[in-house]
Protein backbone atom coordinates (compact mmCIF):
# COMPACT_ATOMS: atom_id res chain seq x y z
CA UNK A 1 0.00 0.00 0.00
CA UNK A 2 1.19 3.50 -0.89
CA UNK A 3 0.25 6.46 1.27
CA UNK A 4 0.12 9.67 -0.74
CA UNK A 5 -0.17 13.22 0.60
CA UNK A 6 -1.89 15.34 -2.07
CA UNK A 7 -2.33 19.10 -1.59
CA UNK A 8 -2.85 22.32 -3.52
CA UNK A 9 -0.67 25.08 -2.12
CA UNK A 10 0.18 28.70 -2.74
CA UNK A 11 3.68 29.85 -3.66
CA UNK A 12 4.19 30.75 0.00
CA UNK A 13 3.07 27.35 1.32
CA UNK A 14 -0.54 27.87 2.39
CA UNK A 15 -3.45 25.50 1.75
CA UNK A 16 -6.19 28.03 2.61
CA UNK A 17 -6.51 31.60 3.75
CA UNK A 18 -7.33 32.48 7.36
CA UNK A 19 -11.07 32.11 6.67
CA UNK A 20 -10.62 28.59 5.22
CA UNK A 21 -11.16 29.90 1.68
CA UNK A 22 -9.63 27.85 -1.13
CA UNK A 23 -11.37 29.67 -3.98
CA UNK A 24 -8.01 30.33 -5.60
CA UNK A 25 -7.61 26.64 -6.54
CA UNK A 26 -7.92 26.13 -10.30
CA UNK A 27 -10.21 23.68 -12.07
CA UNK A 28 -7.16 21.86 -13.48
CA UNK A 29 -5.83 21.34 -9.97
CA UNK A 30 -9.23 20.16 -8.66
CA UNK A 31 -9.56 17.73 -11.59
CA UNK A 32 -6.13 16.25 -10.89
CA UNK A 33 -6.84 15.93 -7.15
CA UNK A 34 -10.32 14.51 -7.77
CA UNK A 35 -8.94 11.90 -10.16
CA UNK A 36 -6.32 10.81 -7.59
CA UNK A 37 -8.97 10.46 -4.86
CA UNK A 38 -11.48 8.62 -7.07
CA UNK A 39 -8.75 6.30 -8.40
CA UNK A 40 -7.62 5.45 -4.85
CA UNK A 41 -11.25 5.11 -3.73
CA UNK A 42 -10.55 6.89 -0.46
CA UNK A 43 -9.40 10.11 1.15
CA UNK A 44 -8.24 10.90 4.69
CA UNK A 45 -8.88 14.43 5.95
CA UNK A 46 -9.12 16.32 9.21
CA UNK A 47 -12.36 17.53 10.81
CA UNK A 48 -11.92 21.15 9.71
CA UNK A 49 -11.13 20.08 6.12
CA UNK A 50 -14.20 17.82 6.17
CA UNK A 51 -16.40 20.77 7.13
CA UNK A 52 -14.91 22.84 4.28
CA UNK A 53 -14.81 20.29 1.48
CA UNK A 54 -18.27 18.82 2.04
CA UNK A 55 -19.79 22.25 1.32
CA UNK A 56 -18.14 22.38 -2.12
CA UNK A 57 -20.37 21.35 -5.04
CA UNK A 58 -17.47 19.32 -6.49
CA UNK A 59 -17.57 17.04 -3.43
CA UNK A 60 -20.42 15.16 -5.14
CA UNK A 61 -17.72 13.54 -7.29
CA UNK A 62 -16.72 11.56 -4.17
CA UNK A 63 -20.06 9.82 -3.61
CA UNK A 64 -18.42 6.38 -4.02
CA UNK A 65 -15.23 7.32 -2.14
CA UNK A 66 -14.54 6.14 1.42
CA UNK A 67 -13.95 9.35 3.40
CA UNK A 68 -12.05 8.94 6.67
CA UNK A 69 -11.99 11.90 9.03
CA UNK A 70 -9.27 12.00 11.68
CA UNK A 71 -10.63 13.90 14.65
CA UNK A 72 -10.41 13.88 18.43
CA UNK A 73 -14.14 14.66 18.49
CA UNK A 74 -16.97 12.36 17.52
CA UNK A 75 -19.50 14.00 15.21
CA UNK A 76 -22.21 13.01 12.77
CA UNK A 77 -20.95 12.64 9.22
CA UNK A 78 -23.01 13.30 6.10
CA UNK A 79 -22.86 9.71 4.81
CA UNK A 80 -22.45 6.18 6.10
CA UNK A 81 -19.40 6.01 3.81
CA UNK A 82 -17.74 8.74 5.92
CA UNK A 83 -16.06 7.40 9.05
CA UNK A 84 -14.47 9.21 12.00
CA UNK A 85 -11.29 7.82 13.57
CA UNK A 86 -8.98 9.18 16.26
CA UNK A 87 -5.50 8.78 14.71
CA UNK A 88 -3.51 8.35 11.50
CA UNK A 89 -2.83 4.74 12.50
CA UNK A 90 -6.55 4.01 12.82
CA UNK A 91 -7.15 5.56 9.38
CA UNK A 92 -4.51 3.32 7.81
CA UNK A 93 -5.89 0.24 9.56
CA UNK A 94 -9.38 1.03 8.30
CA UNK A 95 -8.12 1.45 4.71
CA UNK A 96 -5.55 -1.38 4.72
CA UNK A 97 -7.27 -3.21 1.84
CA UNK A 98 -6.77 -0.29 -0.56
CA UNK A 99 -3.69 -0.15 -2.84
CA UNK A 100 -3.35 3.60 -2.20
CA UNK A 101 -4.45 5.95 0.56
CA UNK A 102 -4.77 9.68 -0.20
CA UNK A 103 -4.13 12.13 2.64
CA UNK A 104 -5.56 15.58 1.89
CA UNK A 105 -5.16 17.91 4.85
CA UNK A 106 -5.28 20.05 6.73
CA UNK A 107 -1.97 21.16 8.11
CA UNK A 108 -2.31 19.35 11.45
CA UNK A 109 -3.20 16.06 9.76
CA UNK A 110 -0.38 16.44 7.22
CA UNK A 111 2.10 16.96 10.06
CA UNK A 112 0.69 14.03 12.05
CA UNK A 113 1.16 11.60 9.15
CA UNK A 114 4.66 12.87 8.31
CA UNK A 115 5.86 13.00 11.92
CA UNK A 116 4.84 9.34 12.29
CA UNK A 117 6.74 8.51 9.05
CA UNK A 118 3.54 7.26 7.38
CA UNK A 119 3.75 9.03 4.00
CA UNK A 120 5.36 7.42 0.94
CA UNK A 121 4.82 10.13 -1.69
CA UNK A 122 3.79 13.79 -1.82
CA UNK A 123 2.05 15.62 -4.67
CA UNK A 124 2.04 19.42 -4.39
CA UNK A 125 0.00 21.36 -6.92
CA UNK A 126 1.43 24.88 -6.75
CA UNK A 127 -0.99 27.67 -7.58
CA UNK A 128 0.26 31.09 -8.75
CA UNK A 129 -0.87 33.10 -5.72
CA UNK A 130 0.68 34.46 -2.53
CA UNK A 131 -1.61 34.74 0.50
CA UNK A 132 0.83 36.11 3.08
CA UNK A 133 -0.90 34.22 5.88
CA UNK A 134 -3.40 31.45 6.35
CA UNK A 135 -3.34 27.72 7.01
CA UNK A 136 0.12 26.27 6.43
CA UNK A 137 0.75 23.05 4.53
CA UNK A 138 2.26 21.62 7.72
CA UNK A 139 1.40 22.69 11.26
CA UNK A 140 4.36 23.52 13.45
CA UNK A 141 5.62 20.16 14.64
CA UNK A 142 9.06 18.87 15.52
CA UNK A 143 9.99 16.51 12.67
CA UNK A 144 12.28 16.47 9.67
CA UNK A 145 11.57 14.60 6.44
CA UNK A 146 13.82 14.37 3.42
CA UNK A 147 12.33 14.14 -0.06
CA UNK A 148 13.47 13.10 -3.52
CA UNK A 149 11.94 14.92 -6.49
CA UNK A 150 10.37 12.36 -8.84
CA UNK A 151 8.58 14.51 -11.42
CA UNK A 152 7.50 18.03 -12.34
CA UNK A 153 4.34 18.54 -14.42
CA UNK A 154 3.02 21.75 -15.92
CA UNK A 155 -0.73 22.16 -15.48
CA UNK A 156 -0.69 25.50 -17.29
CA UNK A 157 1.67 28.40 -17.99
CA UNK A 158 1.65 29.28 -14.28
CA UNK A 159 0.67 26.09 -12.40
CA UNK A 160 2.95 23.15 -11.67
CA UNK A 161 2.79 19.86 -9.83
CA UNK A 162 5.75 18.56 -7.85
CA UNK A 163 5.85 14.82 -7.12
CA UNK A 164 8.18 13.70 -4.31
CA UNK A 165 9.23 10.37 -2.89
CA UNK A 166 9.48 10.52 0.91
CA UNK A 167 12.74 9.12 2.21
CA UNK A 168 11.90 6.96 5.22
CA UNK A 169 13.77 7.69 8.43
CA UNK A 170 16.02 4.96 9.74
CA UNK A 171 14.68 3.44 12.93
Amino acid sequence: MRIILYMAITIDGYIANENDDTGWISKKEWDSYSLAVRTAGNVVIGHRTYNIITKQPEFREFKDVRVVVVSHQNFKTLSSNHIVVKSPGEAIELLKNFKEIVIAGGGNLNSAFLSEDLVDEIYLDIEPIILGKGIKLFADTNFETKLELMEIKNFSKSEIQLHYLVKKRKV
